[in-house]
């Protein structure tokens, strides 16, 4: 052979040993192969270090699975499981490999039921034992948590993916939806446990019907929460939530699927949207600076909105953590699943039913007030409450019943008894409450527990009054004037204030039981009401939601926000506090409604005189909140829906002081309220501590709001002010991305309301556009305060072009 053959044939042999899944080959490090297995505690991590493949073990379970975690946080925070329902009992035979018969990728492992090795999990593609070389096929762990299987290591050839195959969670570029060729769905299930994995009871599917509707279903059948149909931009229930300013997320259909999925605007950001243990959706962002998952948003927001939570006889009550609980009589069936975050076995009888003759000498009922009641119910036959009962003893199956004022009796039996859940609103009348059906002796013994309950409490207090006694006239002479004097201090408190103190029967008569709503969000709702004084006077009065605080913390803090007077703020007129939990404000009435109503629902258009002298008041009223005020206040959550008018269109900023109230649970709240997303500050989304410069970015996108008179997350063209949407037309999804690049460019017509036909004040709109521009800052420092957008807007001081911030530079990028 010549030396220029055997040059060529050893070319060749290289060749051959380098290719991609040939025995000999060097393999990647993200890589899984016939040659090139994982075993034990190994591991794989995509090419940029974002994912890691390998086996873990959830908690202390002792069972070990097949897992895609995040690689950079250092809580392991697992997105995709492949043997959920078979786990392995130990790593010590554990191998993840490529077959070299049928080239899936398969998991091999001793199991409870097995003392061999055998095949666990499997990725079961029988288009990949059609491969001309199966051997050389290749598992590789993608950096956008992606595990593919690839035919022969062709990049292209794709014979298995895990976004097909999701589990409980789903990050930015993976999907759900439906396979029209296979047939296949797109799910998300719910783990059954926090150290089991195996599906739970709750999934995330696309409609089968065909429509663009996701569905929350329990068991695979009950649908308890819906997203509503894709509108072209949002999805109709999450108008805001899901398309924010972390990821765009879209719908798409073809012939070949219909599906959601999402881009992350900016490829540093960390976000996983999961199907908790809840049976909520709920998303997270990885914060660094606290190196903790937060929190962003929910669906439903409500976790009592979940079917049967809490199991049967389980009581879901929001106001508590955990929210199942049992009622008298009942324990957890099953202790340690509820340890766990798995309420789903309910609650069984300490004491079984006696159900003798006509039950009436065994069995009783325990009265359960303000309780919503069981959905399945059998309808009776009786016409009083006794009747009702009886009908119930007489029946061995029946578990409860409920008598309403209208003369409707219902009783429930054992197949039926799901989805109770404690009420604390609108909840006075006996249609609220439950008969739970108890046995003789667990009656006895908790009416005894009563009784020693009783009768400790009187030894106690005969032993305190023994030794009040004995501490002698002067002590007793002391006490008696220093609680004068705390209720004279009380007293006054209460009239510096100016608030009137009301009873909750007082406020559900003026709102006629609560009958006409004007609106609501995550605090609570609002309802119109006709208080009585001198003259007849109309209020809006809010029932808030979610506040843990004690009676006298809460009259405190309200007493403070009742000293707070200006004229671009809602005044405060009373508040209730009611032994029953109930918490209201009551707030003067504002006959024009909310600045969204006006600009976005009304078929007039505001005059730019209007929406000038709106924009002045809003900035005054926050000015003083930050700095006139003697509690300096910061808002937190500015927009349309929180800035009322009154009859002269004078703005008023309503709920400020809630942050306060509502405590530590603020931002969840914050972050569940629909259409509040758009007008978070990145500090908000970052972790950051918040300050007043977060007011002054959310009145920024409210500024955007009232100059261009639409939604900032409405579509616009690519840069001639058009709307998106005609053919060859580039969409914007987020307007200030459009309108800042505007104002720099000096066009700041564009921007204006095309219903004004021109008719404003240019100097006016340009200073406008120019403030909004400074307050949508990506750093803190670089934003005015309040005070000097006043100045500003007043045209004391000169305002000069802006930058676009940096964030929203990379969204127009990217839009």
């Amino acid at each position: 052979m010549s030396l220029p053959a055997v040059a060529t044939a050893l070319a060749l042999v290289v060749a051959n040993c380098c290719t991609p899944g040939h025995p000999g080959a060097a393999e990647a490090a993200d890589t899984v192969s016939g040659q090139r297995p994982l075993r034990g505690n190994d591991t794989v991590v995509s090419t940029q270090g974002k994912f890691e493949l390998g086996l873990f073990s959830p908690g202390s379970s002792g069972r070990y699975y097949l897992g895609i975690w995040y690689k950079n946080v250092p809580v392991q925070t697992v997105i995709w499981v492949g043997n959920r329902g078979n786990p392995l009992s130990s790593v010590a035979s554990a191998e993840l490999r490529v077959s070299s018969g049928s080239g899936n990728l398969e998991l091999v492992g001793l199991n409870k039921s097995s003392s061999t090795p055998r095949v666990v999990w499997s990725t079961n593609q029988s288009s990949s034992s059609a491969s001309a070389s199966p051997w050389s096929n290749v598992a590789v762990m993608r950096d956008n948590g992606n595990l593919v299987l690839l035919g022969g290591g062709n990049s292209s050839n794709v014979l298995w993916q895990s976004f097909d195959h999701p589990t409980d969670t789903l990050v930015p570029e993976g999907w759900l939806g439906e396979n029209k060729l296979t047939g296949e769905y797109q799910t998300l299930t719910s783990w059954r446990n926090a150290e089991d994995p195996a599906p739970g009871r709750f999934t995330d599917t696309v409609d089968r019907n065909g429509s663009s509707d996701f569905f929350l279903l329990w068991n695979g059948s009950r649908v308890y929460w819906r997203s509503g149909v894709w509108t072209g931009r949002v999805f109709a229930n999450l108008p805001e939530a899901v398309n924010n300013v972390l990821f765009n997320q879209t719908y798409v259909e073809t012939p070949a699927y219909r599906r959601v999925t999402s881009v992350l605007y900016n490829n540093s950001t960390i976000t996983r949207t999961v199907l908790d243990l809840t049976g909520q959706t709920k998303q997270y962002i990885w914060v660094t600076e606290s190196q903790s998952w937060q929190f962003f948003w929910a669906a439903p927001t409500v976790q009592c909105d979940v079917y049967a939570l809490c199991g049967a006889f389980g009581i879901c009550n929001p106001r508590s953590q955990p929210p199942c609980q049992c009622p008298p009589g009942f324990a957890p069936a099953a202790e340690r699943d509820w340890g766990l975050s798995d309420w789903s076995g309910g609650c069984q009888r300490t004491a079984p039913l006696g159900c003798g003759g006509n039950g009436s000498a065994e069995d009783g009922f325990l009265e359960l007030p303000n309780m919503k009641h069981p959905d399945e119910s059998v309808a009776g036959s009786a016409q009083s409450r006794l009747g009702c009962e009886l009908a119930c003893l007489k029946n061995c199956s029946c578990q409860a019943y409920a008598f309403s004022a209208g003369g409707s009796c219902a009783i429930w039996n054992d197949d039926g008894f799901l989805n109770l859940e404690q009420l604390y609103a609108d909840a006075r009348g006996s249609s609220s409450i439950l008969y739970l059906r108890l046995s003789k002796s667990e009656l006895q013994h908790l009416r005894g527990a009563k009784g020693k309950n009783r009768r400790v409490l009187r030894l106690v207090l005969g032993v305190v009054s023994a030794c009040l006694a004995a501490l002698g006239a002067s002590a007793l002479v002391a006490w008696m004037l220093l609680s004068r004097r705390k209720r004279r201090l009380e007293k006054i408190a209460n009239q510096d204030s100016s608030l009137h103190v009301y009873s909750y029967s007082e406020l559900r008569t003026a709102t006629n039981n609560f009958s006409e709503r004007l609106g609501g969000g995550g605090f609570g709702t609002v309802y119109r009401g006709v208080v009585n004084g001198h003259t007849q006077t109309q209020v809006a009065v809010k029932k808030l939601e979610g506040l843990r605080q004690g009676d006298k913390q809460f009259r405190t803090e309200v007493n403070t926000l009742g000293l707070i007077q200006h004229v671009n703020l809602v005044r405060l007129v009373g508040f209730c506090s009611s032994g029953g939990g109930e918490k209201m404000l009551v707030y003067e009435y504002m006959p024009n409604g909310s600045l969204d109503s006006y600009l976005f629902r009304c078929s007039l258009c505001p005059s730019w005189h209007d929406r000038y002298g709106i924009m002045l008041g809003i900035a005054r009223g926050l000015s003083y909140l930050h700095e006139g005020c003697r509690e300096r206040i910061i808002h937190c959550d500015i927009k349309p829906e929180n800035i009322l008018l009154d009859k002269d269109l004078c703005p008023k900023i309503a709920d400020f002081g809630m942050a306060k109230l509502v405590g530590r649970d603020f931002s969840r709240v914050l972050t569940t309220m629909r259409g509040t997303i758009g007008y978070l500050a990145p500090e908000w989304i970052s972790g950051l501590p918040i300050s007043a410069k977060a007011d002054v970015y959310s009145f920024g996108m409210v500024l955007f709001e009232l100059i261009s008179g639409r939604r900032n997350a409405e579509s616009y063209g690519d840069g001639d002010g058009t709307e998106a949407g005609a053919a060859g037309q580039r969409p914007s999804t987020f307007f200030p991305v459009w309108a800042a690049a505007r104002v720099l460019e000096g066009d700041t017509a564009a921007v204006a309301d095309p219903r004004l036909r021109g008719d404003l004040v240019e100097g006016e709109l340009e200073r406008a556009c120019r403030i909004a521009c400074w307050c949508i800052q990506d750093q803190e420092e670089h934003r005015p305060t309040m005070a000097q957008v006043v100045q500003a807007l007043e045209g004391f001081v000169d305002v000069c072009v802006p930058p676009v911030p940096r964030a929203l530079q990379h969204l127009a990028t990217l839009t």
